[in-house]
């Protein structure tokens, strides 16, 4: 079934068509018609949905919103599933719908099953998606889990409306960080100090104890890089134990790239070059600049610096043209929100490689604040003090991690309350859109038990108690959630709608008597376990793509 929001829009769409090819809205040469927009209104009288199209054509018809409006309507007529369709001040085209078309689109949520909710977009696109993306020094902690969340959900959100996504995950092999990490493992297996800028967690000394001889032998020989050769090698065990880490979450990668890589493979020489042929870079007192400034950056950014050292924005050129030579439409980057300066001189390389701005795009995350009982938690991997995702996850377990992290805008910081998150109540919200499910489950079960099973069709006419017909209307609106998270690239507005069916579905349960003992009310019965049904598989479906479980008990 298409989302109902986009058919209503279509109507108005043709009527507003119509109108101007009859001459009925002069529509001066060469004007650009608006968008035409529909809401749900926040007061019931105003109806279901309702449309701004009259007030946005004004300015292009040269005519009053509401002769315009007038207009509309009579072309409109009543479209498929609408009631009433009346005229608001200054403009507004209040639409009303049938309680009885409502009522029967509960058949057609349950026909689609799983893939109700799914709504493919016209222009599917390839993107790539690279989120996480930890410095590989020591396991994920709860700090670096905000992005996993996020990412993953995102690239869910994108796949269901017919995206092709790669998930990615990058990581720094060889810089500073990573020789501190040796020089860490160094120390620790040969009971020296841990260097100033140095890791001192009990993981070291586990990464220490497990240096293979032959590998020991070449970090020790005369003349070796002892740093770089065991921070690269304990990086990479580091590695391995994040993506085990991640995959206990339910986080898959389909890519892992390294810094290294880019050099290796010589796409930050190509990437530099490709500027200073376009005459973006110069050089000043021994270091390579690029004019970043010319492209609205602050400032010019070094990509080499005077002693021929490669800054991290270097990289970050190189792996720019990597990724669309991969053939990617849109790349998507997950970062902490402190790196709005990278995202200026990241945008400034991109606009003089050539690539379309559009198809760039960061998306900044706000803070964690982990508290349990009222305190605030400190962290710091360098200190060894942090808790782990891991830690996390056998704690409270990944279905309330994942939404606690989804259910706020990226732009917002977080108070995570671990006891809150642990506590099997409503007042948690998983734990309380779980057991909704669990109830649907146990209600349909009961039916059966009892030889009562729901109707396909017949009989959902009766459903027309207002509890019944807030639950379906609110079942509609799982395609347009969808399609808008997809759209504006944000998905916490999928967590509370999950959590407003559950509610919703509460007061439908308080209110309406699903199975009833009198056989005059057999038909109603059947008709509310088949509501019961599609709010299950929409509350299961919207779960899904949380990547949470939907339990059939509690």
């Amino acid at each position: 079934m298409a989302s109902l929001r986009d058919a209503l829009i279509g109507a108005i769409t043709s009527a507003r068509d119509a109108a101007i090819a009859e001459g009925e809205l002069r529509l001066p040469e060469g004007a650009t018609l608006p968008p035409v927009g529909l809401e749900r209104p926040a007061r019931p009288e105003h109806g279901d949905y309702a449309s701004n199209a009259a007030m946005r054509l004004a300015p292009v018809v040269r005519d009053a919103p509401m002769r315009i409006a007038e207009t509309l309507q009579r072309h409109l007529g009543m479209p498929d599933g609408v009631a009433e369709v009346h005229l608001a001040p200054p403009g507004f085209l209040n639409l009303r719908l049938d309680p009885a078309w409502i009522a029967g689109r509960v058949a057609d949520i349950r026909s689609q099953g799983d893939g109700f909710g799914r709504v493919r977009v016209n222009d599917p696109r390839r993107i790539n998606v690279e989120f996480v993306s930890a410095n590989p020094t020591g396991p994920l902690t709860v700090g670096n889990a905000r992005g996993a969340f996020v990412g993953d959900l995102l690239c869910r959100v994108l796949e269901s409306v017919g995206h092709e996504v790669t998930r990615e995950y990058y990581f720094n092999d060889f810089n500073a960080q990573v020789r501190n990490l040796g020089l860490s493992v160094l120390a620790r297996r040969t009971g020296q100090p841990i260097p100033e800028d140095g890791y001192h967690g009990e993981y070291v000394a586990d990464l220490a104890a497990g240096v293979p001889d032959d590998l020991w032998a070449a970090a020790t020989a005369p003349g070796a890089e002892a740093d770089a050769i065991l921070g690269r090698w304990a990086s990479e065990r580091v590695r391995a134990g994040i993506e085990e880490s991640l995959a206990g979450l339910g986080v898959r990668f389909d890519v892992w790239t390294t810094e290294g890589s880019l050099y290796e493979e010589s796409w930050v020489e190509r990437g530099v070059q490709q500027l200073r042929d376009r005459g973006h870079v110069y050089e000043e007192d021994g270091a390579t600049w690029f004019r970043s400034s010319s492209f609205g950056d602050d400032k010019d950014r070094v990509v080499f610096r005077s002693d021929g050292r490669p800054t991290y924005f270097a990289s970050d050129i190189g792996y720019l043209g990597q990724k669309f030579s991969r053939g990617f439409s849109e790349l998507i980057y997950l970062w902490g929100e402190d790196h709005h300066g990278t995202v200026a001189r990241n945008r400034a390389a991109a606009v003089a490689l050539g690539f379309d701005p559009s198809s760039v795009h960061w998306v900044l995350m706000a803070w964690v604040r982990f508290v349990r009982d009222g305190r605030e938690i400190g962290m710091s991997k360098r200190a060894g003090e942090f808790i782990s995702l891991d830690e996390l996850l056998a704690e409270i377990g990944p279905d309330a991690a994942r939404w606690f992290f989804g259910s706020r805008a990226h732009t917002t910081g977080i108070d995570f309350d671990i006891e809150l998150a642990k506590r099997q109540s409503s007042e948690n919200p998983v734990y309380y859109v779980q057991y909704a499910h669990a109830r649907c489950s146990s209600i349909l079960r009961n039916a059966t038990a009892a030889g009562v099973e729901a109707d396909a069709t017949a009989g959902l006419e009766l459903l027309h108690h207002p509890a019944e017909q807030a639950m379906i209307k609110h079942l509609l609106l799982l395609p347009d959630v969808v399609a808008d998270a997809a759209e504006r690239r944000e998905t916490h507005e999928l967590t509370r709608y999950t959590l407003e069916i559950a509610q919703l579905f509460s007061q439908f349960y308080r209110d309406c008597r699903v199975l009833s003992d009198d056989p005059a009310e057999a038909d109603l019965s059947r008709a509310r376990l088949a509501l019961t049904d599609a709010t299950r598989q929409v509350i299961a479906n919207a779960l899904g793509l949380l990547g949470i479980s939907a339990p059939a008990s509690m």
